[in-house]
């Protein structure tokens, strides 16, 4: 790439082991400057009455953010966090530190491609590399436009053809150092303590140094570009606040932050108002509010299936590659295909989702970590089903590279579809968990509460508001969206156009019956009782 200065743009790429991308950012820059973009997009209200990433991803990936600055500290680098549009603030900095070139993953969806030809037209170079599926596309066989029609032959053809994946690139052990910021001379390295910039804890002299060397890089650098980030995994209660904007963005966190004190995020307001936007919208919400910050207490910490605010569950590399190990290292891969279809627990599934979704887990790592497995323990029909699970997940993305923007139609794959139909008072019981049918109002109470909810359980309430309750299938999608702390843009949408018969199901849409379903999953009503009990003390 020729000149010094690379700028590396992470996206849904949140590690430094298997990473294609910052691998060859690293072998073509002389300087490095890796960044996050906070776009406020990703917060903007839907078209459906609500925003579009709720409490449990935004803390989700905070969490994934402070893992990922610790990486890339221990390997003498940083990240960077900018707060705006990628369109504006990538092109901004790239000016101020002098970088000819930005370099990210591939995201094969309308949005995030539409980010890249906005830093095009800007007179950015712009280079990516295609990263988040288990399988390369271009080693399948047959070209990626010409990739069939259901899943089951996809996996057939592959299956065939003994298709492996490429072995996972090891983590860096050094990054790049930073360009120049300004009017600075040198760039800044990690803290070795892990503390905060902003909090001291330089460990000698020279980390002391270095420190007022970055904070008068930090003030020169502020006049012409987003602020530089609060980070080390140093919590944000310790204070430092060193501008308005940061103070600002403190005051957010706290309030964040003490809405999940007790261990778990409220109900959504079915205004769809922000908990950091002055609270409740009337005296029903404000009651529903406070009854929901005393229920959290005694049950919703015991009930999740997936306890993002736990330390072994929180976003990142670190906690993903330990779960992988520890998921690994037990009985549970051999029993995966007998319990994937359970509705409550932290060990019925694999929960890979979570990591996956935003990158802190490669699928190549966590196949080389099922194939060392196999060895072990030898292959079953569990951890042949987890293959299969990772098969699923690349269809949708190569149905996103065959595809394109016609998966983003109201009626998706199928041209003579016809508009779909939406009750907007159904969809908001929907959200709330107010149908009246207890097995999928359980299921929404869980998803509202938890920001997780089981493979078996999404189908099901994704099958009751298209078939039961009329809704349309965009709108359950974006719910899911602003929900799941797994949220995937590949998945997310593949799964509802095969739900709603506008994608490659070849019995054109599911029906799943919620009566059977609870009868077949929730024999015993446990599930339907424990999120009832949810309802009852929440008061609503």
């Amino acid at each position: 790439m020729g000149s010094d200065a690379v700028i590396f743009w992470f996206r849904s790429d949140l590690r430094v082991g298997d990473n294609l991308a910052l691998a060859e950012a690293c072998a073509s820059a002389g300087r490095l400057l890796p960044v996050y973009c906070h776009d406020p997009a990703a917060d903007a209200p839907t078209r459906w009455g609500f925003a579009r990433r709720g409490p449990h991803r935004r803390a989700f990936l905070e969490a994934a953010l402070d893992d990922l600055d610790a990486a890339l500290r221990a390997r003498g680098s940083a990240l960077l966090e900018l707060h705006g549009a990628p369109c504006e603030v990538l092109p901004a900095l790239a000016r101020t530190v002098g970088a000819h070139a930005v370099v990210c993953e591939a995201i094969a969806a309308p949005e995030e491609e539409d980010e890249l030809a906005a830093l095009r037209a800007a007179g950015l170079r712009v280079c990516v590399v295609w990263q988040s599926s288990l399988l390369d596309p271009m080693a399948l066989p047959f070209a990626p436009a010409r990739l069939p029609k259901v899943f089951t032959a996809f996996r057939q053809a592959v299956e065939s053809a003994g298709l492996q994946p490429p072995a996972p690139l090891p983590a860096l052990a050094t990054l790049p150092p930073w360009p120049d910021l300004a009017t600075g001379t040198v760039p800044p390295p990690p803290c070795r303590s892990g503390a905060s910039r902003e909090s001291g804890g330089a460990t000698s002299d020279a980390d002391a140094e270095a420190e007022l060397r970055f904070r008068a890089l930090r003030r020169s650098y502020s006049d012409e570009a987003p602020t530089l980030p609060r980070r080390s995994g140093a919590s944000r209660e310790s204070g430092g606040v060193t501008s308005d904007a940061d103070a600002e963005a403190e005051l957010r966190f706290r309030a964040l932050r003490r809405s999940y004190s007790d261990e778990a995020p409220a109900l959504p307001r079915r205004s769809g108002a922000s908990r950091e936007s002055g609270g409740a919208t009337s005296d029903a919400d404000a009651e529903a509010e406070r009854s929901l910050r005393a229920l959290r207490r005694s049950c919703i910490a015991e009930q999740a299936s997936f306890p993002w605010w736990w330390p072994d569950f929180a976003g990142g590399e670190g906690a993903a590659l330990a779960h992988l190990a520890r998921y690994f290292a037990s009985e549970r891969p051999r029993h995966y295909k007998a319990t994937r279809n359970g509705l409550s627990g932290i060990d019925f599934s694999s929960k890979f989702s979570p990591w996956l979704a935003q990158g802190a887990l490669s699928p190549r790592v966590a196949f080389a970590a099922l194939r060392r497995h196999e060895v072990v323990q030898g292959a079953s029909a569990g951890s042949y089903w987890l293959w299969f699970e990772l098969l699923w997940r690349d269809y949708f993305r190569f149905l996103h590279l065959q595809h394109g923007r016609r998966l983003y139609r109201a009626r998706g794959l199928i041209d003579s579809a016809p508009p779909p139909v939406h009750d907007p008072a159904a969809f908001a019981a929907w959200c709330e968990g107010r149908t009246g049918h207890a097995f999928i109002d359980a299921g929404m109470r869980e998803l509202a509460a938890t920001g997780w909810l089981s493979n078996r359980m999404r189908q099901v309430v994704a099958s009751y508001l298209i078939h039961d309750l009329g809704c349309d299938w965009r709108a359950g999608a974006a719910w899911f969206e602003a929900q799941l702390v797994d949220y995937d843009v590949y998945s997310n949408q593949g799964n509802w156009l095969y739900i709603a018969g506008r994608g490659t199901d070849p019995r054109g849409g599911r029906r799943f019956d919620p009566d059977k379903q609870a009868a077949t999953y929730d024999a015993d009503g446990a599930y339907r009782v424990r999120w009832a009990e949810l309802d009852r003390r929440g008061g609503a």
